[in-house]
């Protein structure tokens, strides 16, 4: 399901990367226009120059990492009425394992956080959890074998 080339990110999510890469590209303006360090007059290169080199260096990594994504970004919408019976990307999926409830959002790869209940697409629940229904059960083998019965499916304005 997931394309290669493709970010997959909610609404939150697009606007949580547009903002990091609006705030990093105000810290590299902000530090290529100031003092850079200068180096000493001797052999050596000045430890500081060499911080600051690798601070940029970091920075602008990020800054393209945050340029690719925004570029290659799906936004996640809801399906279409007659598929919201079937869990796909964005999906809140309520399931019942070993007696206990526990409810997921199926997310895209950037935006999990299994603490919250956010998994991924690429996650082994996430991806046996793909393309089933309300009332089927998923057994998933990773290292033991679990048993997820699926009770119910929903799909939050996106």
């Amino acid at each position: 399901m997931a394309n290669q080339n493709k970010f997959f990110l909610t609404k939150e999510g697009l606007s949580r990367i547009e903002n990091e890469y609006k705030e990093l590209k105000k810290l590299k303006s902000f530090k290529t226009k100031g003092e850079s360090p200068r180096i000493f007059h001797s052999e050596e290169i000045d430890p500081e120059f060499l911080a600051f080199q690798e601070d940029l260096e970091l920075l602008d990594t990020r800054v393209i990492e945050l340029e690719n994504i925004l570029k290659n970004v799906q936004l996640i919408t809801a399906p279409p009425k007659e598929k919201r019976d079937v869990i796909g990307l964005g999906a809140t999926v309520l399931v019942e394992v070993d007696g206990q409830t526990d409810e997921f959002v199926i997310v895209g790869t950037l935006e999990t956080n299994p603490d919250i209940g956010k998994i991924s697409t690429e996650s082994p629940i996430g991806k046996a959890l793909l393309g089933h229904k309300a009332g089927e059960e998923v057994v998933i083998s990773s290292p033991t074998k679990v048993t997820y019965k699926i009770i119910k499916i929903k799909y939050p304005s996106l």
